[in-house]
Formats: structure tokens, sequence, C-alpha cells
């Protein structure tokens, strides 16, 4: 009888043992998951290319979530491209396709893009590019507006934000 209730004893000590470490396992599971998505949660910044001094990235990410910032139809100087409306929004997805494969995206994660014109009017000859560019079944939320002028004198800006592959 005295060893039934020592080997009862014995039993029930490595079940609360192996309860109580499974236990432990799964609030360091827990603070572990809560600790990487702090720290996946921290931004990444995307520096300009070049010797650009501007003061901002041309990208962040945080998380899964990749922030582009407004694209101009810029050559590699700086300079608006000739052409016109269609000419600089070919230019501005070129350089939006490359910094969302650089940064672990594509034009098929986009989820949301802003778009600029210094003349509303033109927004027509910009979405003929535009959409070339997307997917009929990726095709991402999209604001446009018109607005008082844009930097060096450009005709269309473009923003983005998509989800990292």
């Amino acid at each position: 009888m005295k060893m039934k209730s020592f080997l009862m004893i014995i039993i029930c000590l490595c079940l609360f043992t192996v309860v109580g470490n499974a236990q432990g396992n799964k609030q360091s599971t827990s603070k572990a998951k809560t600790s990487q998505s702090k720290s996946d949660k921290s931004p990444q910044y995307v520096k300009p290319k070049g010797n650009r001094q501007f003061p901002l990235s041309d990208a962040v990410r945080v998380g899964d979530m990749l922030y582009l910032s407004g694209q101009l139809g810029t050559d590699e100087n700086s300079q608006v491209v000739a052409g016109g409306i269609k000419a600089e929004t070919k230019q501005i997805m070129e350089k939006i396709q490359r910094l969302l494969e650089d940064n672990g995206s594509s034009l098929d994660h986009v989820v949301k893009c802003t778009v600029m014109l210094a003349d509303i009017s033109e927004w027509g000859m910009m979405n003929e590019v535009y959409i070339t560019y997307f997917k009929p079944e990726h095709l991402p939320a999209r604001s446009a507006f018109g607005v008082n002028g844009l930097v060096r004198g450009a005709r269309v800006e473009v923003e983005c934000m998509a989800v990292v592959k």
C-alpha cells in the first residue's frame, strides 16, 4: 500500500512538472512572438540612391508594409523627363516598380496609390499609362487630385503603399 501511494505521488509530481513546463513554454513562445512582432514593426528606412540630399526616404518598411514616397517623372539627374504627362507617368511607374522589387514587393502587391496632378484635366492621359502597369485582378485602391503645383514643375506625382512578399 505504501508503495502504491509513493508511486502515485511520483506520478503526480511528474505530471505537474510536465504541465508546468508546457505552460512555461507557451508563455515563452507568446513572449517571443510579441517581441518579434515589436521588432518587425520598427521602421526600416530606404535612403535615396545616388548623392541626392533630400530630407526623405525613398521608402519606409514597417512590418509587412512598404510605404513609398511620392515619385516624380525624373531622370537620374533629378530632371523632369521631356514628353509631358504620359512620359512622366511612365518614368514614375518604372521607378515605383524598381523600388518595390528592390524592397521585396512588386506591383502585384500594391494596395493603395495616391496620384497628384498639376492639372486635373490630364488625369485621362496619366491613367492611360498608369493602368498598363497593373493586372486587372491586382488593381490597387487609388485617389487622384489636382494640386497647385508640384516640385520641379512636374505634371504628376505618385505615391504607393504595398505589402512585402
